[in-house]
């Protein structure tokens, strides 16, 4: 089913939380995919990065996208995918 017509259907947020649970199945646990991003971001900065961190900063890369493409779908998707994670870090949950 196409995005636009899903999105349709579902509403944003239950779409991205659908996608979230599809990735997932591809990238494994959220705080594991996210706390390796972390420690190769941690290199390449050299400060600590935590997976919360990779997070927010992943969403703010994706309003800085949203700025010149306001009416993107798949980067609001996206920021909405993003903040599913960060909430599920905060829960502790997979």
């Amino acid at each position: 089913m196409a995005l636009k017509s899903l999105k349709r259907k579902t509403g944003m947020l239950a779409l991205a939380a659908r996608v979230v649970e599809q990735r997932g199945k591809h990238y494994g646990d959220v705080r594991q995919n996210l706390s390796r991003i972390a420690a190769r971001w941690s290199l390449v900065v050299g400060v600590p990065v935590t997976p919360e961190q990779v997070a927010v900063m992943m969403i703010d890369l994706k309003l800085a996208r949203l700025a010149e493409s306001p009416h993107h779908a798949d980067s609001i998707l996206d920021v909405a995918g993003y903040a599913e994670l960060l909430d599920r870090l905060r829960q502790g949950r997979k």
